[in-house]
């Protein structure tokens, strides 16, 4: 597993010369940026983990925290942010706290950050073995709770559009997506088509969320030919019920696939 981080602070100090001494002596290579678009854009491959060590600058730097935002939300990048309570309390305001992994308010036990830093990787290394689903949905608390319920089994990506979802597919194959019926903008059925549509994507699996279960509503979605549907209703037992049984007759439809080869 490969231990690096990338450390955003706005130009020198000692507390952050610590903390690069203290990550570099646990065996992390750390790559300093500034808290720009521009340097975190050429770096964030380089790291799965990002640290942000706050400062006064963060009242200037909000196109920088959405950029982050973004990142986290569509690349899986896990977050650290360092600060005061009130510096804390202002990124939050642009990243929420659902893609925050960990927040440590000054002053803190430079061990603590080190030991939290290994969990979410050791954490992270095990997720990127787990299915991966895309979940798109314009509800940020329906988004929320879901996840909260498939992150135990999955590795979920979050995203609150169409347009996301397209973005985040062109360049990541999730093994599923479980795309929301009802959209503004671009809906789910026009996603769909648009998926189907693009030949390096149209393989992926799409399972329709609808609020809709009246005879006529569910006709009108599966005449879309997706690869099912849940409804939004569903209790946690029974939608993770329902999305275990979907992977499980994946995995038997290729096994007999191999076999018959």
């Amino acid at each position: 597993m490969k231990k690096s981080i990338l450390l955003i602070n706005k130009g020198k100090s000692f507390m952050a010369g610590t903390i690069i001494k203290n990550l570099t002596e646990n065996n992390y290579e750390v790559i300093a940026v500034q808290p720009t678009m521009d340097e975190i854009s050429a770096h964030k491959d380089e790291a799965s983990l990002i640290i942000m060590y706050l400062g006064e600058y963060v009242d200037d730097v909000t196109n920088t925290l959405v950029y982050l935002k973004d990142i986290c939300t569509e690349e899986d990048k896990l977050l650290i942010l360092i600060g005061t309570a009130a510096e804390i309390d202002t990124a939050s305001r642009s990243i929420p706290q659902a893609l925050v992994s960990a927040s440590f308010e000054r002053p803190f036990d430079m061990k603590k950050l080190v030991a939290q830093a290994d969990w979410l990787l050791e954490a992270n290394d095990d997720l990127a073995k787990r299915k991966s689903i895309l979940l798109v949905d314009d509800d940020s608390t329906f988004l929320k709770m879901v996840k909260d319920w498939l992150s135990t089994k999955y590795r979920v990506t979050i995203v609150t559009s169409g347009t996301q979802a397209l973005m985040y597919i062109a360049d990541n194959t999730p093994d599923l997506i479980l795309l929301d019926y009802e959209m503004p903008v671009t809906s789910g059925p026009q996603v769909l088509e648009m998926i189907r549509s693009e030949s390096k994507v149209d393989s992926i699996p799409v399972i329709f969320l609808t609020g809709k279960d009246d005879q006529e509503s569910v006709m009108k979605v599966l005449a879309l030919k997706p690869d099912g549907y849940l409804l939004k209703n569903m209790e946690r037992t029974r939608l993770l019920a329902a999305v275990d049984d979907f992977f499980e007759k994946q995995k038997f439809k290729k096994l007999h696939e191999s076999k018959v080869l």
